[in-house]
């Protein structure tokens, strides 16, 4: 059987000084699986859609700005992530330049803009903790990983990084628990 996740993408808009990012508190359906949580800006591809004119709609629906550059920071397969156990797959984005001013919310909730520095310590889903710092980070390098959840949670966290040559180095936690 072929392997048909879900694909998405997820976008971290940085402030123009990069000192913050802007985030949803999805704060506004209260039968909505991210209820309560602070993510980044993204969604569903479209058929026919590559993932960079995703992730610029996304955050122009979303948000309001749009997008003037960003970088493709890594992929994550998720398998079982989704309500119903879903299978989804992630292009990650980190943008650093747009236009405009972002909305205050949108349907699914309120936006603002947080410090990096306290990016760790807001409500989030478990395993974001394990990609944010990566996908933050400016000097970081991209990566690609698999994170297979159950119940709502990940359980494990496999990133794979590429060095210049192509080659693959790798970590493999089994049972994870949140980075420090």
């Amino acid at each position: 059987m072929p392997y048909t996740p879900i694909l998405a993408t997820l976008g971290y808009v940085l402030s123009r000084d990069g000192q913050k990012v802007l985030l949803v508190h999805r704060n506004k359906r209260p039968n909505d699986p991210h209820f309560g949580k602070f993510n980044g800006l993204g969604g569903k591809l479209e058929r026919f859609e590559d993932p960079v004119s995703c992730m610029t709609r996304e955050i122009h629906e979303e948000s309001g700005i749009l997008v003037t550059r960003l970088e493709l920071r890594a992929t994550i397969n998720w398998p079982g992530f989704g309500k119903a156990g879903e299978d989804w797959f992630g292009f990650l984005f980190r943008v650093t330049a747009f236009d405009g001013v972002p909305h205050d919310g949108n349907s699914e909730g309120t936006l603002g803009w947080h410090d990096l520095e306290s990016v760790a310590s807001l409500p989030m889903w478990e395993g974001d903790r394990y990609f944010l710092p990566l996908v933050l980070d400016p000097c970081g390098v991209p990566f690609h990983a698999t994170m297979p959840y159950k119940d709502g949670k990940p359980v494990s966290w496999h990133p794979v990084f590429l060095t210049p040559m192509g080659q693959a180095r790798g970590l493999s936690i089994a049972s994870p628990s949140p980075p420090q």
